[in-house]
């Protein structure tokens, strides 16, 4: 896994270093460097984690923004001596926040959930036929996927909608389990990328999503699971 660790304090990187063997680790004292390396080498990183006192030009959420502008699929981390700036990390959708002196246990936890999210990104792809033209998207990149008129509309993270002939049915049987939730005849969701439930529909990256009232208690159970599995 390549993890990026931006803090201020050398020796506090130092110390969350021990803990990440076997991890190619790249280090930087200040936002600036990551962000050049970001820019210039095009550097992209499996976990950014971010002290969110870096230095005077520039904080950890500050820092975060100019991130999901180059890595939209970025996992962020933040680390702190306090959770003063926990609603805004809330908000970038920051997969975790540390309180300093970080326990190796929580790290360690929190490496090991990457990786399981790395290994099922990248095992798991949806294949289709389009025109002739076979492909595949992995999971990861599946905000959610609806039918109309007998076609299959696959909307994908970065804003691409790939259209493909297909009955939703057949395709939920594939698909549908941990990742992939059935909410209403014409829609399934994938249940980690969903930002809130509310009420009869999902919010997906701003798009509303309806759950109808036959999936509405298997979408909350699913959801509130995820829900604890992400504090945990």
């Amino acid at each position: 896994m390549r993890i990026a660790v931006c803090d201020d304090s050398f020796r506090d990187i130092l110390y969350m270093r021990a803990f990440m063997n076997g991890h190619d680790v790249s280090m930087y004292s200040d936002a600036a460097s990551l962000l050049s390396d970001l820019e210039t080498k095009k550097s992209l990183y499996d976990l950014y984690l971010l002290d969110i006192y870096i230095d005077n030009s520039m904080n950890g959420i500050e820092l975060a923004k100019r991130i999901r502008t180059a890595d939209d699929e970025a996992a962020i981390c933040f680390v702190s001596t306090s959770d003063d700036f926990y609603r805004e990390a809330y908000d970038l959708y920051a997969i975790q926040y540390l309180i300093k002196p970080v326990q190796e246990s929580d790290l360690k936890q929190l490496l090991d959930r990457i990786a399981k999210n790395l290994i099922r990104n990248k095992e798991q792809c949806l294949c289709y036929k389009w025109r002739g033209q076979t492909g595949s998207i992995p999971y990861g990149k599946i905000l959610y996927i609806n039918s109309r008129e007998h076609n299959i509309y696959i909307h994908c993270k970065d804003g691409t909608v790939q259209e493909c002939k297909g009955k939703l049915n057949e395709l939920a049987s594939q698909i549908c389990g941990d990742i992939f939730l059935r909410c209403h005849q014409s829609f399934l969701a994938n249940i980690y990328q969903v930002d809130n439930l509310n009420g009869p529909e999902l919010t997906i990256s701003g798009h509303r999503i309806p759950i109808s009232r036959r999936y509405y208690n298997e979408v909350k159970k699913r959801y509130y699971e995820i829900l604890f599995e992400e504090v945990n």
